[in-house]
């Protein structure tokens, strides 16, 4: 791979699900995205960002993920994938993938494995106890309503700053990072050159919490000191272990989306 400056790199976002359907099931797929690589490298496109492509209930486009390693049948199969990695080498084409690490579906192995009764699995997420019919704050989600959903097998709230099915996941807890960590290399391993990082600057959680009398709650989760720790050992865990990885940080900003480069 030829070294690409970044700050000129020119980044392709693609929808799997609406870009270019192969075979005509109504649903795009990997399958055509490969038969449309000539076009994109006849744009001038450095990296192909895909939305995410992992298994998952699809209750947030694919944000909910199940499955951070299979591919969502959806789009196609894990072959479709590396054989999309090697065409678009071919090309000088590069792809990148969405990193959702703020939170999990709560169909995924790490929360079904709470569900079962294992109990070192709940250290990976933010549980409170309280009556069912009170959250334990008053901060509201991104998709409206409490933050706090009340499970009735677990007799506990969790916390979900997005969707009810998109459980938040605890940063804290040093098995979850080392888990994420693998994910990310697994992907590297794969050919992957680029990270972008959904809603990261969200990870750094407090350890308690507490209403928020003048806002939504942002001000207690959003930016904090611990995020820049989490980055740094992201980056010597994973990415900065090899050249040419181009990374993007996702932030929420009051109540606007923006990216950024972070590496």
């Amino acid at each position: 791979m030829d070294k690409i400056n970044f700050q000129e790199a020119f980044v392709y976002e693609i929808h799997p699900q609406s870009f270019y359907d192969s075979n005509n099931d109504g649903v795009g797929d990997i399958s055509g995205i490969i038969q449309k690589l000539d076009y994109l490298a006849m744009l001038g496109v450095n990296y192909l960002w895909l939305n995410p492509i992992y298994f998952s209930p699809q209750k947030d486009n694919g944000y909910d993920v199940a499955d951070y390693k299979k591919i969502n049948p959806l789009f196609g199969t894990m072959n479709d994938f590396e054989r999309l990695i090697s065409e678009a080498k071919k090309r000088n084409i590069y792809l990148m993938m969405d990193m959702i690490f703020n939170h999990c579906s709560i169909e995924h192995e790490w929360f079904q494995k709470v569900l079962a009764g294992n109990k070192e699995y709940q250290d990976r997420f933010f549980f409170l106890s309280g009556d069912k019919t009170i959250p334990p704050n008053n901060w509201q989600s991104k998709f409206g309503g409490s933050v706090r959903e009340y499970h009735d097998g677990l007799k506990k709230f969790y916390l979900h700053l997005f969707d009810k099915t998109q459980i938040d996941l605890n940063w804290r807890d040093d098995k979850l990072r080392q888990d994420i960590y693998e994910i990310i290399n697994y992907w590297l391993q794969k050919g992957v050159q680029g990270l972008r990082f959904a809603v990261i600057n969200l990870i750094g959680k407090p350890s308690t919490f507490v209403d928020d009398l003048t806002g939504d709650g942002r001000k207690y989760y959003t930016d904090l000191p611990q995020v820049h720790k989490y980055l740094q050992e992201m980056g010597q865990k994973t990415y900065h272990m090899k050249e040419n990885v181009i990374t993007v940080g996702e932030f929420i900003v009051n109540f606007n989306w923006a990216s950024y480069f972070v590496h």
